[in-house]
């Protein structure tokens, strides 16, 4: 056998067809899209369309809530912080969202960074998070470190703060209409 017997097996690569290049090739005229009709135009797409039937999107239950008040925290463990000082991407006694980011720890988080107690921690350091489980508080406390909770203002309070109307009247405005 040589390089310049080398073939394809019979049927392994299919040649393309030209449609609608007359009625010779018998994909001439319509195309294969049949006669005339909304499917027979081009640039029509009936996504999810049944023939009338009830489609299928729409005979399947409901499921689930996207709740839109739900706080977006960038959730760091403490084993990963840990790596982080060993390793010496994160450095400094006071640690907080800046200097998360900055080490690549913490991605997004538009409300601030939440630390969870997934591994260990060593090192002592001075956390300032928006928020904090109970086990790694107790896990930083106990390595001899400290944790400040802050509350990180969303940035509708920020507009309403910059218009004047604090955020406590805001919210019994709001309570107001639901008395």
């Amino acid at each position: 056998m040589n390089l310049n017997d080398l073939r394809d097996n019979p049927g392994a690569r299919k040649s393309k067809i030209r449609v609608g290049r007359g009625i010779g090739s018998g994909k001439g005229k319509t195309g294969g899209r049949g006669q005339k009709g909304q499917k027979s135009r081009e640039g029509v797409s009936i996504a999810g369309f049944e023939g009338g039937q009830m489609p299928l999107h729409m005979r399947l239950p409901k499921r689930g809530f996207n709740n839109i008040f739900a706080k977006d925290h960038a959730e760091v463990n403490l084993g990963a912080i840990q790596k982080a000082v060993d390793a010496g991407t994160l450095t400094g006694a006071t640690v907080d969202h800046a200097a998360l980011k900055a080490a690549g720890l913490a991605r997004g988080g538009k409300d601030g960074v939440r630390l969870l107690a997934k591994g260990t921690l060593t090192a002592v350091l001075n956390f300032t998070v928006a928020g904090v489980s109970a086990g790694a508080r107790a896990a930083v406390e106990a390595a001899g470190g400290t944790v400040a909770v802050i509350e990180v203002v969303s940035p509708a309070d920020k507009a309403a703060a910059k218009k004047g109307v604090k955020y406590k009247e805001r919210q019994a405005h709001k309570a107001s209409f639901k008395a």
